[in-house]
């Protein structure tokens, strides 16, 4: 495929030349399943408490290897702390896919934070971006807060956002093309102010907007996110670069996708640091998965380091959590993937609430 160039009062967008990249696909082919439903696009994160794990990661040294997770761009800030060698992002919905190649492409535009927030927006970057690399997240989002989306430049990035997904080798539908714009579209006409929302339903009061996704901070009082500083955005940047953040579409409790990221991990030689689960648990007990779910955690390789990083939503379980924090609907909580396994082994488990209550790790 050959470069995408787009101006705006001189501001120009471009992507270097590249082949299309079969081994990227053929990967995703190779460790994906047939996808499934849930009911929701889930486009960002309702887990406002999402970063209150980063203080004790840190503290453990979880770092390195290969990072596994669900969902969308929550990931991102999980990744460019533990900086790991490869990243997997599963889940159901052959959607989240789609989502995630609309994040690669943006990456493959953007040469900066704020050029990244832009794009995604449709909000034209400022003009001397190269010097906004130092600027705080709140930095950043003050100036989107303050720049009214751009029909026109939403307009021919959403072009090269599709010219680019369409080279990366998967082979993608007309409907999925439509996909990828619909998303798109969605983040530039809500900007910072988009919110979680499932099928038919608005969206909680207590669910926070992309704004407050971005300005949260981990229990030690840092901004956590992976937008927060420069360097953290170049490091995920080479990851998609060099085709190293790899969607996936596989059910947790499924009996392929999740165990051949393990085979594929071990052929690297690596072990997985960090599998961030969401409270995709919770639905997995319900349906009666989870033994699977378990098993399938079980061959993966890890070590004592190696952690899951699941949410609690209390409110719709009726019983708090005592790691809750104080204006928090969510709560963040850490185990070691050793513990679960050891657990699982010895029928601990009755139900969710003593899978998120048993040897979760004291974050503060």
């Amino acid at each position: 495929m050959g470069a995408v160039v787009t101006h705006r009062d001189g501001l120009c967008l471009r992507t270097t030349d590249r082949a299309t990249d079969s081994a990227f696909a053929q990967l995703i082919e190779r460790l994906s399943e047939p996808g499934g439903y849930f009911d929701t696009d889930n486009l960002i994160s309702n887990e406002t408490s999402y970063l209150h794990v980063m203080g004790k990661m840190r503290d453990m040294d979880v770092s390195g290897g290969a990072y596994i997770g669900v969902g969308p761009d929550q990931n991102f800030s999980y990744i460019t702390q533990v900086r790991p060698a490869i990243a997997f992002i599963i889940d159901i919905r052959r959607d989240n896919l789609l989502q995630h190649l609309l994040f690669k492409s943006l990456f493959a535009l953007a040469e900066s934070r704020v050029e990244y927030l832009g794009l995604l927006l449709g909000r034209p970057p400022p003009d001397d971006a190269r010097a906004w690399n130092d600027r705080t997240i709140q930095e950043l989002v003050d100036y989107i807060d303050a720049t009214p989306a751009d029909g026109e430049f939403a307009a021919r990035t959403q072009q090269a956002v599709e010219e680019l997904a369409a080279g990366f080798g998967l082979s993608l539908s007309p409907a999925d093309i439509a996909t990828i714009r619909r998303f798109h579209s969605t983040f530039i006409g809500n900007g910072l102010s988009l919110r979680f929302t499932s099928f038919n339903r608005s969206p909680r009061p207590y669910y926070p907007t992309y704004r407050q996704l971005l300005l949260e901070r981990d229990l030690t009082g840092r901004h956590a996110s992976y937008l927060a500083r420069e360097q953290d955005f170049q490091f995920l940047k080479s990851l998609q670069q060099r085709n190293l953040v790899v969607p996936v579409v596989g059910d947790l409790a499924g009996d392929h996708a999740l165990m051949a990221i393990g085979r594929y991990i071990a052929e690297r030689g690596e072990r997985v640091s960090a599998f961030y689960t969401s409270n995709v648990e919770f639905y997995l007990m319900r349906q009666e998965k989870f033994d699977r779910f378990a098993g399938n955690i079980t061959e993966l390789p890890y070590d004592e380091r190696s952690v899951i990083i699941r949410s609690y939503f209390g409110g719709r379980f009726r019983f708090s959590h005592p790691q809750s924090v104080s204006g928090y609907f969510s709560t963040q909580l850490l185990q070691t993937i050793a513990s679960l396994v050891e657990e699982h082994a010895s029928n601990e488990y009755r139900s969710y609430f003593e899978l998120v209550t048993k040897h979760s790790l004291e974050l503060r």
